[in-house]
């Protein structure tokens, strides 16, 4: 791509919802900081017709375009397509295919969208989905020790998206938020079966989330102790008191993406399922 480039249309075109697409669409993009990219999503395309009206689409706004389709007459007909127009057409899943095919000595059936399919692990992610967004900033506190994971932190350290991050992943996730002045429930510290975790900043980073919210927010005055420094501090020091007196995990989100977070988070909670079963292990429960 040319360096003066400041913007880049990104076609995502797939047979079915499009998630393989957009994760790895937003992974190469995170590589380009300087570039705005502009996305156009393209989801359940399975017609002739559509990838017609889809490649005179990409010629009035050209750039890459990404795709997943099984049905290979659509795709040869999408690749023909960019190829007339000039715009890079590529297949995400076509090398991964390949190798599996290598390494199997036998061709991929042409599933469309079989990675949603309704199986156990589809009712999983629902159901902690649901759970998750039910115990979203503290609410029903009773049903902690319901949770896998409790992630808790002050304003503006991502808790709520890395809990819904978590919960598509199927695991069962609340989060409670640490407020200046006000006690976090009792139900926390008797909670014996989730894993608890705490997200922390940089004060400056979080004093700059704050300020954006603020911005958009009148309620708030330049003068309130939410976007002040010295009260942040305050506010992540007694974070970290309470986790030390709790033997509870920090983890700094400063420079971590949401992933990375739900990733480190995910880490914790293995470890700590390991460290049960030598436990068991060493009791003689598990041989």
């Amino acid at each position: 791509m040319k360096n003066e480039a400041r913007h880049l249309h990104l076609h995502l075109i797939s047979d079915a919802t499009g998630e393989t697409l957009l994760t790895v669409g937003r992974a190469a993009s995170a590589q380009y900081p300087g570039v705005e990219v502009i996305e156009h999503m393209h989801s359940m395309v399975r017609a002739p017709k559509q990838i017609e009206r889809l490649v005179a689409e990409i010629g009035q706004e050209p750039g890459i375009v990404l795709f997943t389709l099984v049905d290979r007459s659509m795709a040869m007909m999408l690749e023909q397509g960019c190829r007339d127009i000039g715009v890079p057409c590529f297949s995400v899943l076509d090398p991964v295919l390949q190798v599996f095919q290598s390494y199997l000595g036998a061709p991929s059936q042409a599933r469309v969208g079989a990675q949603h399919s309704l199986d156990g692990d589809y009712f999983r992610r629902i159901e902690a989905l649901t759970f998750t967004m039910m115990h979203d900033d503290g609410q029903l506190p009773e049903d902690l020790d319901l949770a896998e994971i409790v992630i808790i932190g002050v304003s503006r350290t991502s808790k709520t998206p890395t809990s819904i991050y978590l919960a598509n992943r199927g695991v069962r996730t609340a989060n409670i938020p640490i407020v200046p002045g006000i006690g976090l429930p009792a139900e926390l510290e008797a909670a014996t079966k989730p894993l608890i975790v705490a997200l922390v900043a940089t004060p400056d980073r979080i004093v700059q989330m704050r300020e954006n919210r603020v911005l958009s927010n009148a309620s708030f005055g330049e003068d309130d102790p939410y976007v002040d420094r010295a009260a942040v501090a305050n506010e992540i020091a007694s974070t970290r008191k309470i986790c030390a007196r709790n033997g509870w995990p920090v983890i700094d989100v400063t420079r971590r993406s949401i992933e990375e977070t739900a990733a480190a988070i995910l880490a914790l909670r293995n470890k700590q399922a390991g460290g049960a079963k030598d436990a068991l292990a060493r009791d003689g429960s598990i041989l």
